[in-house]
């Protein structure tokens, strides 16, 4: 049972997030020979001024 964390920023639309969703778990049954029913994939969403990048944070640049 394949579970997937994705870490991202926040203000990802449904849609987007749908289809993040729907490909990863298409690639997932391609390369694992799983069935999708077997695998979960977990969103979480940072708010911009909880994510550095290059020494600034998101929320500034």
């Amino acid at each position: 049972m394949p579970i997937v964390t994705i870490q991202m920023s926040s203000g990802k639309s449904v849609g987007e997030k749908r289809q993040i969703v729907e490909e990863f778990t298409e690639t997932l049954v391609r390369t694992l020979g799983v069935e999708p029913s077997a695998i979960t994939i977990l969103i979480q969403e940072l708010p911009r001024e909880n994510i550095g990048r290059s020494g600034r944070l998101l929320s500034l640049t």
